[in-house]
């Protein structure tokens, strides 16, 4: 295969960030269809390949792209991989120089995989580190937005 005639790693930029974007507005539909969902989650892990395929990916970008994948699979009624993505994402967000709302979002994951299992021990448990985590944040917006995606697990 012959290289394109285009910047490679501008292109990867480009789909990370537009598929992000995509499967965030299947994210945000109250209702999906199985299609949508499909697409959704997609979207998700072709931005999260894209990611790697750039030379500039950080630990923070992959913590994120996990994030996103295992909230597309809560989204789908699958808690398995939910939380497999989600200990992904930990896993990520524990490396040198992630900002510490990734952290945060990694419990996010793991708790709403586990609602979505049904168990409820460990939903709590992930709840409380997210919890504080979200207390910790100096900036107020995006502990805002935290707390309120922690809002909605049940």
């Amino acid at each position: 295969m012959n290289k394109p005639e285009f910047d490679l790693q501008n292109a990867h930029q480009y789909f990370a960030v537009s598929c992000f974007n995509s499967a965030w507005e299947y994210i945000d539909k109250p209702t999906r269809t199985v299609d949508d969902k499909e697409k959704m989650l997609q979207l998700a892990m072709a931005s999260a390949w894209h990611w790697t395929q750039r030379e500039d990916c950080t630990p923070q970008n992959m913590a994120i792209a996990y994030w996103q994948i295992s909230r597309v699979h809560a989204l789908c009624g699958r808690g398995e991989e939910a939380v497999r993505y989600g200990d992904l994402s930990l896993a990520a967000s524990q490396e040198e120089g992630v900002a510490p709302f990734a952290l945060g979002y990694a419990y996010e994951a793991l708790a709403r995989g586990e609602m979505v299992i049904g168990n409820r021990k460990r939903m709590d448990t992930w709840l409380a580190k997210a919890n504080e985590v979200a207390e910790t944040l100096p900036d107020k917006d995006t502990q805002k937005a935290l707390l309120a995606d922690l809002g909605t697990i049940q």
